[in-house]
């Protein structure tokens, strides 16, 4: 245990460098390489008629901020969604979280055009809570639909459902070219300004993922064992719940549907860092956010001089994953 608390510690204290160059290296490479000295400039002494200096402050450093916040995002709802359920394939994108948010931007663009920044993310909330309450009710109605496999298949259904309605409303009122970022996930296209508007949610969504670490740590080894040790269930669900919308429907407002991100990264902290959800949320947050900056910055550079979307590359290492779970884990309880 000792071990795992020291892991634990060296990723906190070392993250701020592990940030610094994951920023760094996105901020330096991409279609133009852009070297050090001009990035100093740019940050100390800015000069608005210099493109590098421009492209780097209105480009590249909002992408690379954003890419490192929408990751531990979709990292801390991944890790929520696994310990609550102890469904190993639990994840925001598998769970069709994700697809429920992007629908409800598309009714947003498409009747609701005029709609704030502000507004889309409210929407984008809705769309989270509508995914959540549909995949969790066809669960309930079907044998064994709580089984992680299920889950999947359930979660799976709904959010190709969804994103199929999406994408016919779309072409039907040919703003499919609108909708296509939402759906591709292209990072440099984040809107500096809508970053800042989504930061109070975040924030409270990341605090009340903390504030229930506990928790969720005494349900992951089950409900009876959580209800014999004095815990309220269901407020504790809630909460998860309440913490996966906020946190999932503001990395989607920001930069669309990313996959597998929240699939991943809570295995990897989980095994590094033991069954303490004190630690797993934390520590998915911290690697949930350097992985998708890294993932943005290769995706620079795999049909060079082109950008392939983010998601593709995050695609790249998410799908083997997820059937090495099913293969070796059955997708069964991590508990």
């Amino acid at each position: 245990m000792q071990a795992r608390y020291r892991i634990a510690a060296l990723i906190f204290w070392s993250s701020p460098l592990w940030i610094l160059l994951t920023v760094l290296l996105s901020v330096l490479y991409g279609v133009k390489s852009i070297d050090i000295w001009t990035v100093r400039d740019a940050l100390f002494q800015f000069d608005e008629g210099n493109v590098n200096h421009q492209i780097i402050m209105h480009s590249r450093l909002p992408r690379a901020i954003g890419a490192i916040l929408i990751g531990a995002f979709l990292a801390i709802s991944g890790a929520l969604m696994q310990g609550m359920t102890r469904n190993d394939l639990a994840s925001p994108s598998i769970m069709g979280v994700t697809d429920g948010s992007a629908f409800a931007i598309t009714l947003c663009m498409v009747w609701m055009p005029a709609s704030s920044s502000l507004e889309m993310i409210g929407y984008s909330f809705a769309g989270s809570v509508l995914s959540i309450v549909i995949v969790f009710g066809l669960a309930s109605l079907l044998p064994g639909g709580f089984s992680p496999v299920s889950m999947a298949i359930v979660g799976t259904i709904i959010g190709t459902f969804l994103s199929s309605i999406s994408a016919a409303i779309a072409s039907y009122f040919q703003v499919s070219q609108n909708i296509s970022f939402w759906y591709n996930a292209r990072l440099h296209q984040l809107d500096p300004e809508l970053i800042q508007l989504s930061l109070p949610f975040a924030v409270i969504g990341i605090s009340l993922a903390v504030g229930l670490s506990r928790s969720v740590t005494i349900l992951s080894l089950g409900e009876e064992v959580a209800v014999g040790l004095g815990q309220r269930t269901k407020w504790i669900k809630f909460g998860a719940v309440v913490s996966v919308v906020l946190l999932t429907g503001t990395s989607v407002a920001l930069a669309g549907k990313i996959g597998f991100v929240g699939l991943i990264i809570p295995h990897i902290a989980r095994l590094l860092t033991g069954m303490d959800y004190r630690l797993i949320i934390p520590c998915s947050g911290i690697l949930g956010g350097v992985f998708l900056a890294l993932c943005d910055v290769l995706a620079r550079f795999l049909n060079h001089p082109y950008e392939m979307p983010v998601g593709v590359v995050t695609a790249l290492f998410g799908v083997p994953f997820f059937f090495y779970l099913i293969r070796k884990k059955g997708g069964g309880n991590h508990a």
